[in-house]
């Protein structure tokens, strides 16, 4: 039997196999609001055959978009729109996940094909935020350090926002503490600067998270599964490395946070990583071994290489981001290379491989 292909229950969810669709950022909305566009992204890859399907980054106010281009839930209105697409993903026998972001002092950039460069007040950007006011970039303008009221704004945005998720039909929630925003910003001695309570020691570092952690948990339904995304090393000295998140490891298993998503760097440009197929699954190796679910990702590309990841114990699920970019039919084409049997949709089962004998 495929371990790939087998059921994982997490809490009162069960997903039917282990591939995960990871958040990739489309940058196609106006004022937050998802439309056609997502609807038939998310869709596809839930008629693929996807376990899970997580959405894109989406952002808990409108400062906490990465770009002017982002979904957003910090209003009401947009909960109908997604509540579409989460209606979509399960009547395909998909779960769906939503991403919970706040972009920190990486936000108000362009999209990739307007140029990635930040973006001026008078163009349509607005003031970051972050634990320091230290720019990612040098030619950057810096962000406004987070005061006690900004701080209380930023857990209550997140809490909120879970809130929504849950009304718009969302079953799981990721809260993104990883790629250099701004969780992530106060968890690396790179970023955060600070010398109160949220500054200095890990304790203090990793205060803003386990906050909105607690928060997230004290709205979210309790039968409903918390993942966290992390960078799990910022992959240069001085910073966030391994050691540090196999500590945070414990400290959210304890939170009830259900899975850590071990991806990695963002919060440097001087980061030298080594990228090659499977790069970061030893990290979700070494968490793992902590007791906590983990997912794995980081060119994951093909099937055998997918099911042995799981096969091997290295990770409880894969998470697929560019591959099923290429593919979003990739489950389907790899329970067929691995020998699983799984359901097709109804309507594209005449195209189903079979083998002449």
């Amino acid at each position: 039997m495929s371990a790939l292909f087998s059921p994982l229950t997490i809490k009162n969810v069960t997903l039917k196999n282990r591939i995960v669709v990871s958040p990739m950022c489309q940058y196609s909305s106006v004022d937050g609001f998802a439309n056609d566009w997502h609807l038939v992204h998310f869709g596809s890859r839930a008629v693929g055959g996807a376990g899970l399907v997580i959405t894109e980054a989406i952002a808990v106010s409108p400062e906490g978009r990465i770009t002017p281009d982002d979904l957003g839930i910090w209003a009401d209105e947009h909960i109908p729109d997604l509540k579409r697409i989460t209606d979509f993903i399960h009547k395909q026998g998909s779960v769906a996940g939503i991403q919970l972001a706040h972009a920190g002092r990486k936000a108000s950039t362009a999209s990739p094909w307007k140029g990635m460069k930040q973006v001026p007040a008078e163009a349509g950007g607005w003031q970051t935020v972050a634990p320091s006011a230290v720019a990612f970039k040098a030619d950057e303008i810096p962000p406004a350090e987070l005061d006690e009221k900004g701080l209380c704004k930023v857990v209550s945005d997140f809490t909120t926002a879970a809130k929504r998720a849950l009304a718009a039909g969302f079953k799981i929630v990721e809260i993104h503490g990883a790629h250099g925003y701004l969780l992530h910003e106060f968890l690396s001695p790179l970023s955060n600067h600070r010398t109160d309570n949220y500054g200095g020691s890990f304790e203090n570092r990793i205060r803003l998270l386990r906050e909105v952690v607690e928060s997230v948990r004290s709205v979210w339904p309790a039968e409903n599964p918390i993942f966290v995304r992390i960078s799990t090393s910022d992959w240069i000295d001085g910073g966030w490395m391994l050691d540090d998140s196999i500590a945070l490891a414990k400290v959210l298993k304890d939170l009830g946070v259900d899975l850590i998503d071990c991806s990695s760097g963002g919060n440097s440009s001087a980061a030298l990583i080594p990228v090659a197929p499977g790069y970061q699954v030893p990290f979700a190796e070494a968490l793992r071994k902590t007791g906590i679910l983990t997912g794995a990702v980081g060119l994951i590309t093909t099937a055998h290489q997918a099911e042995s990841i799981v096969n091997e114990g290295k990770a409880d699920v894969v998470f697929l981001a560019r591959e099923m970019l290429r593919n979003p039919y990739f489950p389907l084409l790899a329970a067929q290379q691995l020998g699983a049997e799984i359901e097709w949709p109804v309507q594209y089962a005449r195209s189903k491989p079979f083998t002449l004998s």
